[in-house]
């Protein structure tokens, strides 16, 4: 009786295809974009405490690459 349990068993998860390992990626990937040098127009602003650097509409963050687009 327990052979006929584990080859039924065996077979309903080769049928299915079902494993124990889970891989989600998100449906849509952001890419970075790091700005090398801030241009000489940029302003430098305080926004609770913290520093971020704004040209064209947008706020920027320092990090040691270079410039990275934030949100506030």
């Amino acid at each position: 009786m327990k052979k006929f349990v584990l080859i039924l068993f065996g077979s309903a998860m080769l049928l299915l295809g079902n494993s124990c390992v889970v891989h989600t990626r998100p449906a849509t990937q952001s890419r970075t974009v790091i700005i090398k040098k801030a241009p000489r127009n940029h302003k430098i602003v305080v926004i609770k405490g913290k520093r971020y650097y704004t040209w064209g509409g947008k706020h920027y963050k320092k990090t040691r690459k270079g410039y990275v687009v934030t949100r506030v």
